[in-house]
């Protein structure tokens, strides 16, 4: 019983909170996930790594280009590494035709969502925020579960200077020397050679 008790007292006092997010509206879900700061990352790529949610599969990567794939719906994700390095940042206008058209300022960190309905009845997600932008299409039904994974996933994106500096530096590993590694070499001096032992 007195373990019962502690344990319910450390608990109390720990100052864990749980968040519970209203997940009927897409302006309650953008908010909340991304005013939290969060550390969380499963996923790395060339100067850049970040949070790929439950329920949510890494597919593959081409250059900044990752898909990712979730209950039948495939996300692509683009990192602009170029525009963070230089810190250019793109206006957005919100668009009144939209289904969904908004601007995102959040600390300093900037973006928009819009949602636009296509002739096949489908919606096109485009979801921009930290340098980073994911896009898909959904059916209306999906629309909320879709801008929440997208929110985890745009909100963990963590940038490495260092290694997008190394990345973007046009002399970084070019070398004038060439080489040929399927020509046979019969002997170099840079390897120990075998001597006959003497009786």
């Amino acid at each position: 019983m007195k373990k019962i008790l502690l344990l319910c007292c450390l608990l109390l006092l720990s100052g864990c909170s749980i968040v519970r997010i209203d997940t009927s509206d897409v302006d309650n879900i953008v908010s909340v996930v991304l005013s939290k700061d969060n550390d969380l990352y499963n996923q790395i790529g060339k100067g850049y790594k970040y949070y790929v949610p439950r329920g949510v599969s890494y597919i593959d990567t081409n250059d900044y280009n990752d898909v990712l794939y979730s209950d039948g719906i495939y996300y692509y994700l683009y990192i602009d590494v170029v525009s963070y390095y230089y810190k250019v940042e793109k206006e957005y206008k919100e668009n009144p035709e939209a289904y969904y058209s908004k601007k995102i300022d959040n600390n300093g960190k900037k973006g928009y969502l819009e949602i636009n309905k296509q002739d096949n009845g489908r919606y096109f997600i485009e979801f921009m925020y930290n340098y980073s932008k994911m896009e898909t299409e959904a059916n209306y039904e999906n629309i909320n579960d879709i801008i929440l994974n997208m929110s985890y996933i745009l909100s963990t994106v963590k940038f490495n200077d260092n290694v997008i500096k190394v990345v973007l530096d046009e002399d970084f590993l070019v070398s004038e020397e060439k080489y040929d590694i399927f020509t046979s070499k019969k002997e170099t001096d840079d390897f120990l050679k075998l001597e006959p032992e003497v009786e």
